[in-house]
């Protein structure tokens, strides 16, 4: 698909033109502090370029879901910090969304000055299902920089979802694919168009219903698809075994049954599993074979039979996309299901495989494990938004940039 990038927006000249730029700056916190800042660092490229070629640059995020209008606990200011420390300049935090300080301080910014909007969330209407609503906060976002300005997209993590600052805004300025949301476009595109074979997915996390879409689609594509996770015990349940109290989507039992007899050549199950007493840091793990899970014990992580089994297959491939943990690898105790696959994926791309982080919790666990993130192809900043791509749905925040620019007068 064919989008304006910010390299065309660079080449027009930005120098003193105000530039709005949606970034994915969702960061987890722990008592208001960052504990992984990888989706902040993924967004300072597009705005580094803005601000050295002379750009006034107002960057709108979200951080969490809030509920009832603006909560303290998910204020930006944490993120405004981090992201002054990473661009080496002051990043200014208004005190509203598009209020009276947003618009005063957008007013005053001088070329190479950046302001960060607080979390855009804060304001209902940008995730309203009424298009009006939507329209009427991007018409705001739109005064904030000016007659000349333009939008830059560069929050991949977003792009699945119709909202004001990602979907609507676009329909009103000159609109841009920033540097990570140009990458992760060419990387979905490379993924699905011109794959190498063999091509394998490895589907990890806890719900199958959060996967089903991804796996119809690409059973059909992909050479094998590795189940790991939580939502492995559905589909072994699905085999008719006992699972104990491991997670288990029982309404999903008969659709796993369908899935493990349709594409019983491509779908590819633990053969044993860690389990524990109960969903602990301290829980004492021991391994069992996958159709042998006992009662009172739930299933935390694949075993090493499992891990063994899967990197053979992960070691011929010349494509691998991986989406989801193997297991609670937040868990020291159940963390080496998902290091030995990453290892297997990393190990792979050592060998000359094409390997895609499907963003999420896999990208997070890559960092979490200590395991370097250039022993991939690509970590995706955008877990949501890869599977909705690779299931063939259009991303409403990736098909208006393929648009004609709007008149902006």
């Amino acid at each position: 698909m064919a989008v304006h990038t910010l390299k065309d927006l660079l080449g027009e000249g930005v120098s003193g033109r105000g530039v709005l730029v949606r970034s994915d700056l969702n960061v987890p916190l722990d008592d208001g502090k960052i504990t992984d800042p990888g989706r902040i660092t993924a967004s300072v490229p597009t705005l580094k370029a803005l601000v050295e070629a002379g750009a006034k640059v107002v960057v709108t995020a979200h951080l969490g879901r809030p509920k009832d209008g603006p909560d303290p606990k998910l204020s930006l200011a944490p993120v405004a910090a981090a992201l002054s420390e990473q661009l080496g300049r002051h990043v200014q935090l208004a005190g509203d969304v598009v209020g009276t300080d947003a618009l005063a301080r957008a007013e005053g910014l001088t070329d190479g000055d950046v302001l960060l909007l607080e979390n855009i969330r804060f304001d209902a209407r940008e995730t309203s299902k009424d298009d009006a609503e939507r329209l009427a906060l991007a018409r705001q976002l739109a005064e904030l920089v000016g007659p000349t300005g333009a939008f830059v997209s560069d929050g991949f993590g977003v792009v699945h979802r119709k909202q004001a600052s990602v979907y609507d805004i676009a329909t009103l300025l000159p609109h841009y694919a920033g540097t990570l949301v140009a990458e992760e476009i060419q990387v979905l595109e490379q993924l699905t168009s011109s794959t190498k074979r063999p091509y394998a997915v490895v589907l990890g996390g806890s719900k199958v219903s959060d996967k089903l879409g991804v796996i119809e689609s690409l059973a059909t594509k992909a050479d094998s698809i590795v189940i790991g996770g939580g939502m492995c015990f559905t589909f072994l349940a699905a085999q008719g075994f006992s699972v104990g109290k491991s997670l288990l989507e029982t309404e999903m039992v008969d659709t796993c049954r369908r899935l493990l007899d349709t594409y019983v050549d491509v779908l590819r199950l633990p053969v044993d599993i860690v389990v524990a007493d109960k969903f602990a840091a301290d829980a004492t793990p021991q391994t069992v074979a996958a159709d042998a899970i006992p009662d009172d014990l739930m299933g935390l992580d694949i075993g090493p039979g499992s891990v063994k089994r899967f990197t053979t297959l992960l070691s011929n491939a010349e494509t691998v996309f991986w989406n989801g943990p193997m297991g609670v690898f937040e868990f020291p105790a159940f963390a080496a299901g998902t290091k030995g696959v990453a290892e297997a994926i990393a190990a792979a791309t050592g060998k000359g495989a094409f390997s895609v982080v499907g963003g999420g919790d896999s990208a997070a666990a890559v960092r979490a494990l200590g395991i370097p993130e250039g022993d991939f192809s690509h970590i995706s900043t955008g877990g949501g938004a890869s599977l909705e791509y690779l299931e063939g749905k259009t991303l409403p925040g990736i098909e208006v940039l393929s648009r004609p620019q709007p008149d902006h007068n």
